[in-house]
């Protein structure tokens, strides 16, 4: 009788690579099928991705962090009524809903160099666990270089487009988005930040430049504002973003100013 608990699973030649990636390769092989470990982490994977796609902004968290540190703050919410709408329709969380539009024109607020926008996307997860830090220092250090702030905004079902009605509606020369990236199965708790520099409505993503991948096991925090404060020192100088601003400064480079 052949003893199961002896059956062998084959190495992979590509082994030694997963150490420079958590992408799903060198799995083995049991027969002519990956080991039943891979297989049950790859659903589990799924699972987590999607409930990441279906988690929600911890709103009440926020406006705790808003109201601490004295940060003026509005609600907003775009015109996909619900997640599954958001889901279908992705046109509709590139706009504001009424009541947050009439909002936002109501705040008469001055023109100031940059609103930070903290939105859900498709990983609010990600958003409820590192945005808050990340706001909380980039604008400490933001703010020591003399640049301005409108309000903060908490979006939900919110899409990248969103930010250019925002910062329309509020003149802000630049917006900075903080936003859930969409999830895959090696990570569900990515966050992403998309700049634009003059924006208004109609701008395609050339406009804008993204860093993305911060999290635990990806980009930190740390080294995202490092970068941020750097592309935002060059738009400012330069009057410009996206395809146009090079980002291929050195790591760790605090300012290109």
């Amino acid at each position: 009788m052949t003893d199961l608990r002896h059956n062998s699973i084959r190495p992979d030649e590509w082994e030694q690579l997963k150490t420079f990636t958590q992408a799903r390769i060198a799995l083995g092989r049991t027969g002519v099928s990956v080991p039943l470990r891979e297989s049950l982490a790859f659903r589990l994977a799924h699972a987590h991705a999607k409930d990441a796609v279906y988690s929600s902004l911890n709103t009440p968290f926020f406006i705790e962090k808003f109201q601490e540190n004295s940060l003026p703050f509005l609600l907003l919410h775009s015109k996909a009524s619900d997640r599954d709408e958001y889901l279908k329709r992705p046109d509709l969380g590139r706009s504001l809903r009424a009541d947050s539009r009439s909002a936002l024109e109501a705040l008469a607020s001055n023109s100031s160099d940059l609103v930070i926008i903290i939105a859900d996307g498709l990983s609010a997860s990600a958003v409820n666990t590192q945005a808050w830090p990340m706001v909380a220092s980039f604008q400490e250090q933001a703010r020591a270089r003399g640049y301005t702030f409108a309000p903060l905004m908490l979006a939900q079902q919110a899409r990248v487009a969103l930010s250019d009605e925002i910062g329309t509606l509020l003149r802000a020369r630049m917006v900075v988005q903080l936003i859930g990236e969409r999830p895959g199965l090696s990570a569900s708790d990515s966050m992403g930040i998309y700049l634009t520099y003059a924006p208004k409505p109609g701008l395609t993503d050339e406009r804008r430049n993204c860093i993305s991948n911060i999290r635990p096991q990806g980009l930190s925090v740390a080294r995202a504002i490092d970068q941020l404060l750097a592309l935002v020192d060059q738009a400012f100088r330069l009057e410009i973003s996206g395809i146009s601003l090079k980002d291929d400064f050195p790591p760790g480079t605090e300012s290109l100013k």
